[in-house]
């Protein structure tokens, strides 16, 4: 059974930061990967940023690239999340989620395991 405990969320002033992990359990996770999703109210949940665990190549939204780093620790099975330059439109519930692929997709009904989610808030 696979595990996703998100933390680290906040709230923070615009042009700040938050750094959030995800720590995964159940699995070896070498074939995985993993990626983090938002949602804020009355939207769609969307696509973040993503990490296949093997080889660790990325991916992000455009609308946070440049601002936002993934990356993973194999060593304590934890996936991260640092997040710069945070704007009001970057509120949203943060979710860490799974698949058992090497094929990053954007689309969140495509990945299998989820987290709780953690909120982050930015103030202007």
């Amino acid at each position: 059974q696979v595990q996703l405990v998100e933390s680290g969320g906040g709230m923070v002033q615009a042009g700040g930061s938050v750094r959030l992990s995800c720590a995964a359990s159940g699995r070896t996770f070498s074939s995985y990967v993993m990626g983090w999703f938002r949602q804020a109210p009355g939207k769609e949940r969307e696509f973040v940023a993503a990490i296949t665990w093997s080889g660790g190549r990325t991916y992000y939204a455009d609308s946070v690239k440049g601002r936002f780093t993934i990356s993973r620790d194999s060593a304590k099975n934890t996936v991260n999340l640092q997040m710069n330059s945070l704007k009001p439109e970057d509120t949203a519930v943060y979710s860490c989620a799974a698949d058992p692929s090497d094929y990053i997709r954007t689309y969140y009904r495509a990945w299998a395991y989820w987290g709780q989610g953690t909120q982050v808030t930015v103030s202007s």
